[in-house]
């Protein structure tokens, strides 16, 4: 077990490392704070759409299925994710012999399988909104 000291030794890179990356926004903060002009007009404070002067509400209807879509679109990243890596340890988890193999199988097609369901449902449920 290492002392204490080669503990330290061996984490002050990373602790020099998490300091920078702390600082260098709160210091980009406040510099440009110190060197930026200021001059507030009522020309600045409006909202900025395209070089154009905002007209009616900002509010709009938002339509659902545009969200259900991009919910879909981050399970399918998650589940991509996942596969990934089940994939490059398959070697390992799936042996000549043995029940651990076969373990690891049953839980990649649960997993597959609650994520079609899970699918399946939020597409026939946005099918339904459409009408």
């Amino acid at each position: 077990m290492p002392s204490g000291e080669e503990l330290l030794a061996r984490y002050y890179p990373v602790a020099l490392f998490l300091l920078i990356a702390l600082a260098f926004p709160i210091m980009t903060f406040f510099a440009t704070r110190l060197f930026r002009p200021t001059h507030p007009s009522p020309l600045k404070d409006m909202t900025y759409e395209c070089g154009e002067e905002p007209e009616g509400e900002g509010m709009i209807r938002f339509h659902f299925q545009y969200y259900m879509f991009a919910i879909i679109f981050v399970v399918f990243d998650v589940a991509a994710v996942f596969l990934l890596l089940f994939a490059l340890r398959a070697k390992v988890l799936f042996p000549v012999s043995g029940p651990e193999g076969w373990l690891a199988g049953l839980a990649v097609l649960t997993f597959v399988l609650i994520l079609f369901i899970a699918t399946q449902y939020a597409l026939k449920k946005e099918e339904v909104i459409r009408i």
